[in-house]
This record gives C-alpha cells, sequence and structure tokens, in this order.
C-alpha cells in the first residue's frame, strides 16, 4: 500500500485502490509502524493491544453524532470500520485491522481521514 504526498491512498498492485480497500494487510512492525505512528501523534497505542486510539471531545451530542456519521460513511467507503462508542459529547475510536491480527497501513489511513474531519 503507498500513500501519496498528501496522504490518500493510491491504487498500487497488491489491488489496494483509492480508500483501502484489500484482499490481505500484513502488520505494521519495525521502523514501518514507528514512522507511521508519528504521522498521527495524537493517536495513543493500546496497552495489551495491537492497536490505536483516540478520544475527541465535542460541544455536544449532535456534534459527536454528526463527527461519527461523517466517519462513519468514510468507514463504509474504505471497508473498515472502527469499533468506537459515544457517550454524549465524548467518542473514542480505536483501530486495529482484525483480519491482520493488528495494526495495518489501513488503520493508519482511516485514522488520517478521521483527522482530517477535526
Amino acid at each position: 500500500m503507498r500513500l501519496d504526498q498528501t496522504g490518500h491512498l493510491n491504487e498500487v498492485s497488491t489491488g489496494i485502490d483509492n480508500f483501502g480497500r484489500a484482499h490481505k494487510m500484513e502488520k505494521l512492525e519495525g521502523k514501518k509502524r514507528r514512522m507511521s505512528l508519528v504521522e498521527i501523534p495524537d493517536w495513543q497505542e493500546v496497552t495489551d493491544r495491537d492497536a490505536i486510539t483516540r478520544k475527541f471531545v465535542f460541544a455536544d451530542f449532535v456534534d459527536a453524532f454528526g463527527f461519527m456519521s461523517r466517519v462513519a460513511l468514510i468507514a463504509e467507503k474504505m471497508d473498515h470500520h472502527p469499533e468506537w462508542s459515544n457517550v454524549y459529547r465524548n467518542v473514542e475510536v480505536t483501530l486495529s485491522t482484525h483480519d491482520a491480527g493488528g495494526l495495518t497501513e489501513l488503520d493508519i489511513a482511516l485514522a488520517k481521514e478521521i483527522n482530517r474531519l477535526m
């Protein structure tokens, strides 16, 4: 998988389209993982799990729900869905690629798209 200069996914020989859909993703490890995480500093690694998470706080429930709706549209296009919870104006998002058993470039790409909404 490759990201262009703006951080968007581009089609490559592995069959990944502009929304990050792929048949098989490999876990991010080593230097590639560290470099990817630097690109999304507001996201934190989850303790005891190969995932990343971020908490968002909005003015009210309507703003939080609107955010979740926008993320849902992006996630559906990418065919990659977050784990999340919402309590009033708070939204917590966790990303991990279950098929790969952990963090992949697809999670990083979705995190970047979510960041663009803020």
